[in-house]
């Protein structure tokens, strides 16, 4: 997939750093980029006949803040002079998920900044991932993310989402350096690793052009995603490509999971599909 629509979700409050960083990957992957700016609506709580004029102070000042918020990320990405759209909008928690997947639809890949409110953005990943049939883009704190990753690691278990996940980054690992498909703790089976687990796999990108390395990994004890994220580290990743919500997205949040990891503390940039 060449990427030629970027979503960039931001919160309102918070959005500048995010918004040039955005420019930048867009730029360098001659890519348009439309931002969408998200306001969520504080709650009403207590008396309503009481209560009712603040709030509504509330929201009418919260809905100036994101208008501004909108003509300044207008002025700076018109400055920068690339291909951008701006929308905004002020909505109920309840369905900033939703909102987030219809946006998705339209863009190749949603980019996830990190200077968002946490439960936002939470809700801003789940929304692509489950409601626009999208692949999402987590930035980091500590690496700048891009379109153009020169060494990629691909989180691969022969699963459906790792599958998709492989099938979303192939023009990304075609014009990559380096490639490691990694396995952790793999078990040699002949309905799902096969014989030699990470064979199949590596056979299917190299038709398409491209070689790789596979790395089968013992966790010793350790989580799945530290392993991950070490391996990154280690191998210098610019990306980590992974399929995302292998089990119920409720089971994850109540037991914990890779993607939940993953999603909360990302140690390189993460491609996530679902």
């Amino acid at each position: 997939m060449t990427y030629k629509t970027v979503l960039l979700v931001l919160d309102a409050n918070q959005h500048e750093a995010d918004l040039t960083a955005a420019a930048d990957l867009c730029a360098a992957a001659n890519a348009h980029l439309s931002v969408f700016l998200v306001k969520v609506a504080p709650p009403q709580f207590g008396d309503y006949t009481a209560l009712s004029v603040a709030w509504l102070d509330i929201r009418a000042a919260e809905i100036e803040q994101l208008d501004k918020a909108i003509e300044a990320s207008r002025t700076t990405l018109k400055d920068l002079g690339i291909s951008s759209d701006v929308a905004g909008e002020y909505i109920e928690t309840a369905w900033d998920d939703d909102l987030v997947g219809e946006r998705a639809r339209y863009a190749d890949v949603t980019l996830i900044g990190t200077s968002m409110d946490p439960s936002l953005r939470t809700r801003a990943i789940e929304g692509a991932l489950f409601y626009s049939a999208r692949p999402v883009l987590l930035a980091t704190n500590r690496q700048s993310v891009t379109l153009l990753p020169k060494r990629i690691l691909l989180a691969w278990n022969s699963s459906f989402e790792s599958t998709r996940a492989a099938r979303e980054a192939l023009d990304m690992m075609r014009n990559a350096e380096s490639v490691n498909v990694v396995l952790v703790d793999p078990t040699a089976a002949s309905r799902r690793n096969g014989g030699e687990p990470g064979a199949d796999v590596a056979t299917y990108l190299s038709r398409h052009g491209i070689h790789v390395t596979v790395d089968r990994l013992s966790s010793a004890g350790r989580r799945v995603e530290e392993i991950l994220n070490q391996h990154a580290l280690d191998t210098a990743a610019d990306l980590i490509v992974m399929g995302a919500y292998g089990r119920s997205r409720l089971r994850e949040k109540v037991f914990g999971g890779v993607t939940k990891a993953m999603i909360e503390a990302p140690i390189v940039p993460v491609l996530m599909v679902r």
